[in-house]
């Protein structure tokens, strides 16, 4: 099906599935994308080198994610299940007779729906216990609530629904596979959960951040396609179109979708439509949404593509949404789209809050240069290696690579390996990191 980009003032659409070696080399010496096949520009020409340099590296990398795929995610697959069998034994006889187990169950329905059985994010961090300090009412409850909801977002249903049930005393709301258009295929995960109790009702809705393994999630980060919406600004196309944007349409009206019962449903239509019943349930049902990485794009993307859309339904979800948090996340637009948003979040009373630890690379990403002028916007809480918080505009070293940075990142990396052995011995053992977290 043709993409009608009639709902876009201007774009910029990259097609790896269609690139030939010669077009690639081709573009890094012309200026003109007329004629090829695997860019659509509005404009049909991009005049400076370092554009085009990014593109042509867009691309590529696009282009042997997906050659890999399936690889990856073979690797993937054996990479997590060893983690989990070594975790779950403490002698080489369990472990042989668990690999036994392993061999047959992996035939009939796979080890990953496992309610015990973590990804390889995970595995990094088998914590799953609210931070038994923080109480419902405090200011940090809902960003605390939010971080671990982020976290376990990377897991399989079983275990999210184990987790919120049985851990976090909250009901489960359940966990999907949306639809990408583009991708034509379930890329896109998310898992609702309600905490509820008799002064509180609070829905929470977590997108699923980059899995480490996962081809189609690492093309979605490295699109730098993007659209322009009148009067909103330029966004990154990628995390768009994992967010439900769609190929024939764009973002229709909500009134207009039509379903379309041979795939999964387009996450921002669905989540809308469960949101907007949880609410009409109890007037003082409030909802925030989180994410990690990937997760958190999607995350404030969800409430812009709000804003987008007129009419009573809108404004009742835009009026009881509580929160945005997220965690990690990459830029989304640019300096136009910020402000359309800080307007739009100021409107209607919404906080945001974006979380950063030191030295994080995706939160710089994309760069905020002259060449793709993503900008942040709201609020930006920067975590040191220490843990300490401050509220800054922007956090330092905003494009990563710079020669300037590199020893102090290295120090900072060294201080950081040195805190993760000492911090359980100064905060208590709900600290305590495994090793594998450690290694990396």
């Amino acid at each position: 099906m043709a993409c009608d980009k009639s709902f876009s003032s201007n774009y910029l659409l990259l097609e790896p599935k269609d690139v030939g070696f010669f077009d690639l080399i081709h573009i890094l010496f012309s200026n003109n994308l007329e004629k090829r096949r695997f860019v659509d520009s509005f404009e049909q020409t991009e005049d400076e080198f370092a554009r085009r340099w990014l593109i042509f590296l867009s691309v590529v990398v696009q282009k042997l994610l997906q050659l890999v795929a399936k690889p990856m995610a073979i690797i993937g697959w054996g990479i997590e299940t060893c983690l989990n069998l070594f975790s779950s034994n403490r002698n080489l006889v369990g472990l042989l007779l668990d690999l036994f187990r392993v061999a047959i169950y992996a035939k009939v329905e796979g080890t990953s729906n496992s309610r015990t059985f973590l990804s390889f994010i995970g595995n990094l961090d088998k914590r799953v216990e609210l931070d038994k300090r923080i109480k419902r009412g405090d200011g940090n409850y809902n960003a605390a609530l939010s971080m671990m909801a982020s976290k376990i977002s990377y897991e399989n249903k079983f275990y999210i629904q184990t987790a919120v049930q049985d851990h976090w005393k909250m009901e489960f709301l359940g966990s999907y596979d949306f639809w990408n258009d583009y991708q034509g295929k379930a890329t896109t995960q998310a898992f609702v959960l309600r905490d509820r109790s008799a002064d509180h009702d609070t829905i929470v809705v977590a997108f699923r951040g980059t899995e480490a393994f996962d081809a189609d999630a690492w093309c979605t980060d490295v699109d730098i396609s993007w659209y322009e919406l009148q009067g909103v600004g330029k966004i990154h196309g990628g995390f768009m179109k994992a967010l439900g944007l769609q190929k024939s349409v764009g973002w229709p009206e909500p009134e207009e979708i039509k379903q379309d019962d041979s795939h999964p449903a387009f996450a921002y239509y669905a989540i809308r439509d469960m949101l907007k019943k949880l609410v009409l349930e109890n007037d003082k049902a409030r909802f925030i949404v989180t994410g990690h990485s990937l997760g958190g794009a999607l995350a404030i993307l969800f409430p812009a593509v709000l804003t987008f859309h007129k009419g009573e339904d809108s404004d009742l979800l835009l009026q009881r949404l509580e929160g945005i948090y997220t965690f990690g996340q990459p830029r989304v637009g640019d300096e136009r789209f910020g402000q359309y948003m800080v307007n739009k979040l100021k409107e209607h009373r919404v906080k945001y809050f974006r979380f950063v630890y030191a030295n994080d690379m995706v939160p710089r990403l994309p760069y905020d240069d002259r060449s793709l002028m993503f900008k942040h916007f709201g609020t930006c809480l920067y975590y040191n290696r220490e843990y300490e918080v401050q509220v800054v505009r922007e956090e330092p070293n905003k494009n990563y690579f710079s020669l300037g940075s590199a020893i102090p990142m290295m120090m900072n990396a060294f201080g950081e390996l040195i805190r993760s052995f000492i911090i359980p011995i100064k905060e208590g053992p709900d600290y305590i990191e495994g090793s594998l977290l450690e290694i990396g």
